[in-house]
């Protein structure tokens, strides 16, 4: 089961607006030295929506390559597309990443039964753990708590990324799904608390920037150590906040540029972070000892 701090990992581009390998390799080895649990491949924080499948899938099979093993790969696979959904969700398995984690479709606004035809689709069609996400604040898309248990059934499904920050959801699902279904959050302001209720983890946009602090507070979040997860929670609740100031990943791809890891390159629609939030995010970077 993935469990504790994941990092739902940047992608750092190229003037030119390809991928920067060097510049993630770097990337990866940091996560690695500092104590993340896992990495997320192409996920929304990865700019996938921009990713030409060709790129997408060439992105995850160099990213398996440099980890070398060293920490568990999720590959974004996630589309509004069924078909193109399996289609990524099947270079996921070739790149040999440990799961896939795919976001509720979005824009189409599916039933509930849609989304479980959906994801059963893509379970009969790729033999690879399976992660839903549910991000309804993105994607007009809320995959509701039985729609969750329903799918929890099929064998490679084998949790879900709940961003909803509400815990009366999390109790829902947990009330749901056995024991062995990973409850992860994607909200980083309240995972001390969705930990701390039950949950297993976080695939986390703050881990880029302070990988320790985020694996550690999870760590004593799982322990049951409420007190002190919540102390190490407020050393970087500046950052939870901050970090979506403005659309994810505008603002943490220019908190790692600034860190060193890469030049500050979005692709569009992505713009650069207005001026007027650089500096208290710079405060709260130099704050919690990120630079």
């Amino acid at each position: 089961m993935f469990k504790g701090s994941i990092v739902a990992l940047v992608t750092p581009m190229l003037d030119n607006g390809d991928v920067d390998f060097t510049q993630l390799e770097a990337l990866i080895d940091f996560h690695v030295r500092e104590g993340t649990q896992a990495i997320v491949i192409a996920g929304t924080t990865g700019e996938s929506a921009t990713l030409s499948p060709g790129e997408h899938c060439n992105l995850l099979q160099k990213s398996y390559e440099i980890i070398n093993q060293r920490l568990p790969m999720i590959a974004g696979t996630g589309a509004n597309s069924t078909t193109e959904a399996i289609e990524l969700t099947k270079c996921a398995r070739t790149s040999r990443a440990e799961a896939a984690l795919l976001v509720t479709p979005y824009y189409n606004k599916p039933t509930q039964k849609g989304l479980i035809l959906h994801y059963q689709a893509i379970a009969e069609a790729v033999d690879i753990p399976q992660i839903l996400y549910n991000v309804p604040g993105r994607t007009a898309c809320d995959m509701q708590a039985d729609t969750v248990a329903e799918l929890a059934r099929v064998g490679n499904i084998v949790g879900i990324k709940e961003a909803t920050g509400s815990m009366e959801r999390l109790a829902d699902i947990k009330r749901q799904v056995g024991d062995h279904f990973a409850l992860l959050t994607g909200d980083d302001s309240t995972t001390c608390e969705f930990i701390l209720n039950g949950g297993h983890g976080a695939i986390s946009v703050t881990a880029n920037v302070v990988p320790a602090k985020m694996s550690n507070m999870c760590r004593l979040a799982l322990q049951g150590n409420a007190d002190e997860a919540r102390a190490a929670d407020a050393e970087i609740a500046e950052l939870h906040h901050l970090l979506f100031i403005e659309s994810n990943p505008i603002p943490v791809k220019w908190a790692v540029s600034q860190m060193g890891y890469g030049e500050l390159n979005l692709r569009l629609p992505m713009t650069v972070l207005d001026e007027k939030h650089q500096a208290p995010l710079r405060q709260a970077l130099i704050s919690s000892g990120a630079l």
